[in-house]
């Protein structure tokens, strides 16, 4: 960039809800009476600050194509339809029936509400600024957004670590007493204080202001404002980046890797009771499918979001990726793929999982009978044995949908 074409850049790094990376060129923002020059994220045109949420469109620029809206308009809709629809429904089904109210069920349940946060205080307002190239969400969203966005993903990385060291307590030292749904309840609320807590400065480091293109032509623009150092918004997404995604990963590979190697090993002292072993056998098997499922959904976590962190580690690293004409455009694609972990959970449960499974082609079954035939009711999951919600060892017979078919199945309370 030379000295007649100085760039404005505004950046948000650490919550994933903002892709849009907006060049500015032909102006000098330190001529804006909106952002006093000493609060310029950029010194002789490089950023030196840590923040990319907001700025402006530059020529050329690959996002403004209208092909290139389309396909975004396109990608963005279906997560947003098919995360709403399924996070949804997992915690209507959870709701539903008591024989999936077990401790595991919540956690999950907890990463729908988050993902749902996502879809809704997300990515509808990222698919707008993204293609207008300015803030036109007022001054409280200018500081709600980000808030709520970044406690989301913090939400889900901690849950995720939850139900890993939870699993880990239960199957690698063999304690058969499952977490209490009071204390269940207890943990659910401490990651959203502690998330709280992680996500809160962006809501206080945060300036809406304008900026002004030309004589006559001023937008607004929502920015990260960092006090001291130019260098203060760079640590934060270095350490944000290591909290939502290489610590939570490390502790949980460690986690399911002692979980996989107990489970294959298949040693537990109660195992070598004879007359139990076909019990535990079915019991272990169930355990390895719920790992499987679980480990899945880690996988997809990490594979989704893999491409956006390390777009935005070589972007710390190196501001000079900021220069690249395809930047915005990169970066939004690995932000829509990483969104894409917000509806992959619900299709993973009906895929690897015998209760969602059934549990949803119930709620199918009952919504289209409704259409059919007056009186239609849906029963809950009937459980044989006495099965509680705290994941006791009752099995279930049956669904029975009065206005349909009887779905029969073969639901355990223990598989999640």
């Amino acid at each position: 960039m030379d000295d007649t074409n100085e760039t404005f850049l505004a950046t948000h790094w650490p919550f994933p809800c903002d892709p849009s990376i907006f060049e500015f060129p032909g102006k000098n923002p330190g001529e804006d009476p909106g952002i006093e020059p000493e609060n310029d994220p950029i010194v002789g045109g490089k950023p030196v600050g840590g923040d990319t949420s907001m700025g402006f469109p530059f020529p050329e620029d690959p996002i403004k194509m209208p092909s290139v809206q389309v396909v975004l308009i396109l990608a963005y809709s279906t997560i947003i339809v098919l995360g709403v629809l399924g996070n949804s429904l997992v915690i209507y089904v959870i709701y539903r029936f008591k024989t999936l109210r077990t401790v595991t069920n919540f956690f999950i349940a907890n990463l729908a509400v988050a993902d749902l946060l996502v879809n809704t205080l997300c990515l509808p307002f990222t698919l707008v600024y993204t293609l207008q190239g300015e803030w036109k969400f007022g001054g409280a969203l200018c500081f709600l957004l980000p808030y709520a966005q970044c406690l989301a993903v913090h939400v889900s990385t901690v849950t995720l670590n939850v139900i890993a060291l939870d699993r880990h307590r239960c199957i690698v030292y063999h304690l058969e007493t499952r977490m209490r749904k009071d204390v269940c309840f207890g943990v659910i609320a401490l990651t959203w204080v502690l998330s709280a807590i992680l996500a809160s400065p962006l809501a206080i480091f945060r300036e809406y202001g304008s900026f002004t293109l030309e004589p006559g032509h001023t937008i607004q623009v929502c920015t990260e404002k960092w006090p001291g150092k130019s260098t203060d918004g760079t640590v934060y997404s270095i350490s944000m980046l290591i909290l939502q995604y290489f610590l939570p990963l490390s502790i949980i590979s460690f986690a399911y890797a002692r979980i996989w190697s107990k489970l294959r090993a298949h040693v537990s002292p109660a195992e070598t009771v004879v007359s139990t072993s076909s019990a535990m056998s079915e019991r272990h098997r169930r355990r390895r499918k719920t790992t499987k499922m679980l480990v899945t959904m880690v996988v997809v976590f990490a594979v989704s979001w893999l491409p956006f962190h390390a777009f935005q580690l070589a972007t710390d690293i190196d501001s000079a990726v900021l220069d690249m004409q395809y930047f915005r455009l990169l970066y939004t694609v690995f932000h829509v793929v990483a969104m894409c972990s917000t509806f992959a959970n619900p299709l993973l449960y009906g895929w690897m999982n015998r209760n969602y499974r059934a549990a949803f082609l119930a709620v199918f079954k009952c919504c289209r009978g409704g259409e059919n035939r007056r009186g239609g009711r849906l029963d809950s999951i009937h459980p044989v044995g006495g099965a509680g919600g705290g994941g006791g060892g009752g099995r279930v017979k049956k669904i029975v949908i009065e206005t349909q078919d009887t779905v029969s199945t073969h639901l355990n309370a223990t598989d999640v």
